[in-house]
């Protein structure tokens, strides 16, 4: 009798997450998960080697993200585990669902002080919705499928499932595993139809209403219902950072340039899927009013309440739950007037911004200022692009004149406010294009000090060949630096380690070559015309990664605002 076919634990992984529909895997292999990457591989999943495991976290969660199924983050033991913490904890703070394969050290030898042994389920938990480590090679089906289903169900996140050395190549006949089937769609949640009334309640006697969108709407894929809420209501809407796009931001009832002072008026606030957290500023005065009502829309229970007593608490999926506002609204023919003092005032705000704006971007001077360089970057950016951004002024100055026209489509430091995340996203951006939709571009601007951060996964980008622009606004530090001259000077002075500000780096750094080292294109820039000529080489040429290293005004900062960002100041 012929004997059953053999799989390794390295193919049952593999096969368990392709029947979970996981499509791609980023990762470093090493000892001893090289050949599950290679069984993923031969299954049909698309692996992308990077070369920090946190940027390969960060480039899982993103795919969770922009597709709404968890992609894989592949590590290996100890070190390699402990460097992909970063991106775990990000993921979980945004709500992205991605799964963490961790290879570890082989269960005969636990305790032992095995290569690279570190408590890594028990460690997991503090980061993800969900850590286990199979206890056979049977069992790994069945933990493949929980773990993917608890990352996308509820409030999506992390999950972790921890691989002993000796399972990935140790063998066992096929008749002896069952592969669960594709676990089902996340449920889709309705509110309370008396909570329901409630906000309809509120919204309809409200002189000063406002929507905020958050990216919670973007992941619920709720863009055409909340487009017809803003049409059909005439409500003024503010998008959060990643929330832009979900409906477009060059619609009139957009009033993201009027910020502050839409946050600071509103007496009824729709919040759709954003968390009343330090970018929103906790929804407490002097930000917003005392007497504001708040009706809160989350998937989570543990969010609604959260800072304030909502007016209405709305349980439920935002693209199920804005319908059913909808539905509500419309059998009261009801919609706020645009001609009201409160529009009013807000277009009056948004216009005054915008000029502000514009006339800080008509600058000739060189070297530039941040607005006079995003002038021309807004220029040439198609209109379909996705847009990654990270950095202190480069990703808040860039979030208000950079424009997104389709939701999912920026992508920045998020909630946790991490840096480093950039090239990570804008590798998992490509990767899903290049698949779902090759015609578009991805463009990721940086600030020098984040691009530093993962600056190596250039090599990653030429070595897959996405064509990928990284633009990176140079002002020689964080925050701020100094020109060449005032460097030197200072150098002269004394140590660099005693004297130079905390916040500076090296003048003129020529991040292009690092570009320009493993095959792709590079610009360095300092005058408009060169940044005009690079931005159309860029995006003419579809085939090749390029940077333009863009030269600004080392002491060029943001506009004076009503309200900084943060709840305090920055530096």
């Amino acid at each position: 009798m012929a004997s059953e076919e053999p799989l390794t634990g390295a193919q049952i992984i593999a096969e368990a997450l392709v029947a979970q529909n996981v499509k791609y895997m980023f990762g470093i292999v090493g000892i001893p998960v090289i050949e599950i990457a290679v069984a993923a591989q031969v299954a049909g999943i698309k692996y992308v080697g990077m070369r920090n495991e946190q940027a390969a976290c960060y480039a899982a969660s993103a795919v969770g993200y922009l597709t709404g199924r968890p992609a894989v983050c592949l590590v290996v033991s100890g070190p390699g585990l402990i460097h992909a913490l970063g991106g775990m904890a990000n993921s979980n703070m945004n709500c992205w669902p991605v799964i963490i394969l961790g290879g570890s050290s082989d269960s005969n030898q636990e305790t032992m002080g095995a290569f690279q042994e570190f408590p890594q389920v028990e460690s997991c938990r503090l980061y993800s919705k969900f850590s286990a480590r199979p206890s056979s090679l049977e069992a790994i089906p069945s933990v493949v499928e929980k773990a993917v289903r608890t990352s996308m169900y509820g409030r999506p996140g992390a999950c972790y499932i921890d691989i002993p050395g000796d399972f990935v190549n140790k063998m066992i006949d096929r008749s002896a595993v069952r592969f669960p089937e594709c676990c089902l769609p996340r449920p889709i949640g309705l509110a309370d139809s008396s909570e329901i009334q409630k906000a309809v309640a509120a919204l309809i006697s409200a002189q000063n209403p406002l929507i905020i969108v958050g990216k919670g709407a973007a992941f619920s894929r709720a863009e055409d219902s909340i487009r017809r809420l803003v049409d059909e209501c005439g409500l003024p809407f503010l998008p959060t950072p990643m929330g832009k796009g979900v409906v477009p931001d060059n619609h009139p009832l957009c009033v993201a340039a009027a910020r502050s002072s839409a946050l600071k008026n509103a007496d009824v606030i729709l919040l759709l899927g954003a968390r009343l957290n330090w970018i929103l500023h906790f929804g407490l005065s002097p930000r917003f009013r005392p007497d504001v009502k708040i009706i809160q829309v989350d998937i989570c229970a543990e969010e609604l309440g959260n800072n304030v007593k909502p007016a209405a608490s709305l349980l439920g999926d935002v693209n199920a739950v804005t319908q059913q506002l909808l539905e509500r609204l419309q059998k009261m023919s009801w919609k706020y007037p645009t001609n009201s003092a409160w529009w009013n005032s807000l277009r009056e705000k948004v216009k005054a911004n915008e000029e502000t704006s514009k006339e800080l971007a008509s600058g000739t001077s060189v070297p530039m200022n941040y607005y006079t360089a995003f002038r021309y970057v807004k220029e040439a950016l198609p209109n379909d692009c996705i847009i990654v951004s990270e950095g202190a002024n480069t990703m808040d100055i860039g979030r208000t004149v950079l424009q997104n026209l389709h939701p999912r489509h920026r992508l920045d430091a998020g909630t946790f406010g991490t840096m480093g995340v950039g090239l990570g996203f804008a590798i998992a951006a490509a990767m899903v294009l290049k698949y779902e939709a090759p015609e578009k571009r991805v463009v990721c601007v940086e600030g020098d000090s984040a691009f530093g951060f993962s600056g190596m996964e250039v090599e990653t980008i030429c070595r897959y060949n996405l064509p990928i622009v990284i633009i990176v606004v140079n002002n020689n530090g964080i925050y701020s630096g100094f020109d060449e001259d005032s460097w030197a000077d200072m150098l002269e002075a004394g140590d660099p380690a005693s004297i130079a500000p905390p916040v500076s780096l090296k003048p003129n750094a020529h991040y292009e070559q690092v570009m320009m080292a493993f095959g792709g294109k590079g610009y360095f820039v300092r005058t408009p015309e060169e940044l005009q000529q690079a931005l159309y080489s860029s995006f003419s040429d579809k085939n090749v990664p390029s940077l333009i290293n863009v030269m600004i005004d080392p002491q060029s900062d943001r506009k004076q605002q009503e309200f900084p960002w943060l709840t305090r100041s920055n530096l």
